[in-house]
């Protein structure tokens, strides 16, 4: 069970939760037919907050409804935002943000697995992805959510 959709009555909802990241980013998988798994830890509308798992290099594309926190959990590679001669790589610790529509890619892994902790604000919608080259995919190719969030505690 998640968040995402309406399944739970505002009610069901907790005021809080802890969770261990790395016990999240541990739980994906090692392959994966899309370009992301992710999972949601918080969906609200002001905020979502997620950590993700990157299966191979995401091509040029925005998100149209959102600002993205992306705080580098493991892995190593080269990110670029607003234009491709920015590009730099990120580690374990890193810190990358970017506003909506602002164009970013990740064209090169260099060490696996790249997970990040996202946070989306406002909430990110899951089909927001729209890359500048549409032969490059489409929200379906590239980000699927995970079944199961390991219990907070």
């Amino acid at each position: 069970m998640g968040l995402r959709g309406g399944e739970f009555a505002v009610a069901d909802i907790p005021s809080y939760k802890r969770f261990n990241l790395i016990e999240v980013a541990r739980s994906f998988p090692d392959t994966a037919e899309t370009m992301l798994l992710d999972t949601y830890l918080t969906d609200e509308t002001a905020a979502s907050s997620r950590v993700f798992r990157v299966y191979r290099e995401t091509p040029a594309h925005y998100h149209e409804g959102s600002d993205e926190y992306l705080y580098v959990l493991s892995g190593k590679g080269t990110f670029w935002m607003g234009d491709p001669s920015n590009g730099a790589e990120f580690a374990p610790g890193d810190l990358l943000f970017f506003k909506r529509r602002i164009v970013h890619a990740l064209p090169r892994m260099i060490k696996e697995p790249v997970v990040f902790l996202a946070i989306d604000t406002p909430r990110r919608d899951p089909k927001d992805i729209i890359f500048v080259n549409p032969a490059d995919g489409t929200p379906e190719t590239f980000i699927r959510g995970k079944e199961q969030v390991p219990s907070g505690y």
